[in-house]
């Protein structure tokens, strides 16, 4: 008897032993597992918070929707850099919308865009009412004519002096082809096309012919792309365009169907080799060299309501600085360094 209390004693001490192995000291899952709290960053983004084993981000990751609107001209430009932006930032949506510069001042002064592309000067009046302009590349504004123009051939040899395109947009008092490469026999009567919306290639072409944009004859057309096919489609037919869509920028030649019109800058009656912008290259070369006229020749300008802040002002800092590698590649003109660090200096 006195053995079997012995064997259960013993049992029960090792049954106790082995259950105390098992269970041990008890912990909580949420004890043994890290921890990462979320909280909001100034940016807007989620990022987890700091602890002892994980320092906070240095820098916040950029997120919101950056909005431009205007000028036809800048539209192709500004597309490529909100592309490229939005690759090194995922969460930034950029959206581009084009109605010629008059609407996208609008939309900027009136709070509907974060920036106006403008393709013109501001206006003092726009300057008091908020508008800030930043230049953030250079392009110019080239005539253009169908490609089956009757004097084509003496077009491109002799050019057009800035006078007889004065009579033909402000002045009527050019009504043939003839009378523009001085050969009377050719009757063929001249279309002038225009600009209907309120644009800055009109206004800087108004300026090269020493108007202003209401001033200028001619059937209006809406926007750069309206006024281009209208040429295309009468051989009889002139306009102008800015050059990103007078040229096919993958060619550098004219668009099918048109042709475009040199500057007989000197008056001498001959195109000369620098006056030749009868390609894309010739044409930049030309602008480069301070032979093409200016106006019609400009800066482009980004334009915001106030001083840029924010992720607009974050924008706006990398296109005059890393977006300025695509500016040649998209076929415009990279403002000189002086000129960007003076605009970059703008937003400080």
């Amino acid at each position: 008897m006195k053995g079997k209390v012995i064997t259960i004693i013993l049992i029960t001490i090792l049954i106790g032993a082995l259950i105390s192995g098992c269970v041990g000291n008890p912990r909580t899952e949420a004890q043994t597992t890290p921890s990462a709290a979320v909280t909001s960053t100034p940016a807007g983004g989620l990022t987890p918070a700091a602890t002892a084993s994980q320092p906070a981000a240095s820098s916040p990751e950029l997120e919101g929707t950056i909005t431009l609107s205007g000028a036809f001209a800048l539209y192709p430009m500004a597309v490529r850099w909100g592309e490229e932006f939005q690759k090194l930032h995922p969460r930034v949506k950029v959206e581009i919308s084009a109605g010629g510069a008059g609407k996208g001042m609008t939309d900027t002064l009136g709070g509907l865009a974060d920036i106006g592309m403008i393709s013109r000067d501001v206006d003092p009046s726009e300057i008091q009412k908020g508008a800030y302009p930043i230049g953030v590349t250079k392009d110019a504004v080239v005539a253009t004519v169908n490609a089956k123009n009757p004097v084509l051939n003496d077009l491109h040899s002799k050019g057009v002096k800035r006078n007889t395109f004065a009579a033909l947009y402000l002045n009527g008092t050019v009504n043939t082809w003839g009378d523009v490469v001085g050969r009377p026999e050719i009757k063929q009567e001249i279309h002038v096309y225009t600009r209907s919306d309120s644009s800055g290639a009109s206004d800087i072409w108004a300026k090269y012919l020493g108007g202003k944009q209401e001033s200028l004859k001619g059937t209006g057309v809406f926007g750069d792309p309206g006024l281009l096919a209208a040429v295309q489609r009468d051989p009889m037919g002139i306009g102008y365009n800015n050059y990103n869509y007078a040229f096919d920028m993958k060619t550098g030649l004219p668009v099918s169907g048109i042709q475009v019109i040199p500057f007989d800058v000197n008056e001498n009656g001959v195109v000369d080799p620098d006056e030749d912008i009868i390609t894309k290259d010739k044409t930049v070369a030309s602008i480069k060299k301070g032979v093409f006229p200016s106006p019609p020749a400009r800066v482009e300008l980004f334009v915001t309501r106030g001083k840029p802040t924010g992720l607009t002002a974050e924008f706006i800092g990398w296109v005059l600085t890393e977006g300025q590698q695509y500016v040649d590649e998209v076929g415009y003109i990279q403002l000189s360094k002086e000129t960007l660090d003076g605009e970059l200096r703008k937003l400080e």
